[in-house]
């Protein structure tokens, strides 16, 4: 689908627009330097509307004492006390706090890297020097932090309260990660399945077999397809188009087992990189400790069957042998007694 003329998304170019001014405290040294944000938002954001006339829903500030709507150049800054009274903070009050890091970042630890847990990162900023007297201590910073492979810990105030951050080299500048306070990170209390699971060898081996097929990725090649498709539907509506319609889900029952879900996902993940589809290793069926016996113990019946059949088969034939031999032998007597009888009565 050809984008709209009439919808065009904003192209968004960093601008180098310090936030805040001040210098780095490093020992003895200071270094100039701006604070400039190093990360900027690309979502698309909606305005609140009338659905009646599609007219702009806006909020206005009204003070609660008189009832009377006040402009930004008329509203400052308060603290309110424990029993609702509202003590007023000017601009100047905070300009004069009491801090030696009021407009000093002031670098307190070199530590390693990976020291730093990962859940205190914050917002993200770029140090830029202030001026070309900045430039010789800026530079032997940036040297000195490449060079031990650490990041430096220091603290600052920004936007009212003193802040802790890490200071690390990336490319040819210094950047700046806002860090939480140690107590601002929650502890995984509660978090964690409290059912006891047992995880197996083959289990593991085929994760880490869907790890090694999923493999690395460039961070930069992966983009918010959440995003593209929005713009559609406003470049869609903005030209009286019939918005695209959304992909039909995938059908199909949960696979409940894990094994088979494993197996699934590395002949997926192999065949999208087109490799040669994973071969599946079927586990051999577990046989029942019960059912075992049971089935010796059939054929163990079966083959007595088979031997006290035999002999039974045996023996009724020699008895029907007798029988008949006996019922011959039994005619033959009778035959001979008539036959002298009716002599007997000739005579």
């Amino acid at each position: 689908m050809e984008r709209n003329d009439r919808y065009k998304p904003t192209e968004r170019v960093l601008h180098v627009r310090s936030i805040w001014n001040g210098a780095i405290s490093f020992g003895l040294v200071s270094i100039p330097i701006k604070l400039v944000n190093a990360t900027e938002s690309h979502s698309i954001s909606f305005r609140q509307i009338h659905l009646e006339d599609g007219g702009r829903v806006r909020y206005r500030k009204v003070c609660e004492l008189d009832d009377k709507e006040v402009s930004g150049s008329e509203i400052g800054k308060g603290y309110e006390d424990a029993d609702g009274t509202i003590i007023p903070i000017t601009d100047e009050d905070l300009a004069h706090l009491p801090l030696p890091t009021a407009k000093t970042i002031e670098i307190v630890a070199f530590v390693p890297a990976d020291s730093i847990d990962p859940l205190q990162m914050d917002a993200s900023y770029y140090l830029a020097a202030g001026g070309a007297p900045a430039a010789k201590p800026y530079v032997l910073l940036r040297e000195a932090l490449k060079r031990s492979n650490k990041v430096a810990i220091a603290k600052y105030a920004l936007r009212g309260r003193e802040r802790l951050g890490m200071l690390r080299v990336v490319e040819d500048a210094i950047a700046m990660h806002g860090l939480l306070w140690p107590d601002e990170v929650r502890a995984p209390e509660g978090v964690a399945p409290d059912t006891k699971v047992n995880v197996n060898d083959k289990e593991l081996d085929l994760a880490d077999a869907l790890m090694d097929t999923l493999g690395e990725i460039a961070l930069d090649e992966l983009h918010d397809e959440y995003r593209e498709a929005l713009e559609e539907v406003v470049a869609a509506k903005a030209a009286g188009e019939t918005p695209p319609e959304a992909p039909e889900p995938a059908t199909g029952g949960k696979i409940l087992d894990l094994m088979a879900a494993l197996e699934k996902s590395v002949k997926a993940a192999k065949e999208s990189r087109g490799e040669e589809p994973a071969e599946v290793t079927q586990l051999p069926a577990r046989k029942s400790a019960r059912t075992a016996p049971k089935q010796a113990g059939a054929k163990k019946s079966t083959s007595t069957a088979k031997k006290t059949t035999a002999p039974a088969s045996a023996s009724a034939k020699k008895t029907t042998a007798k029988s008949t031999q006996g019922s011959k032998k039994t005619t033959a007597k009778k035959t001979a007694q008539k036959k002298t009888t009716s002599r007997k009565r000739t005579a």
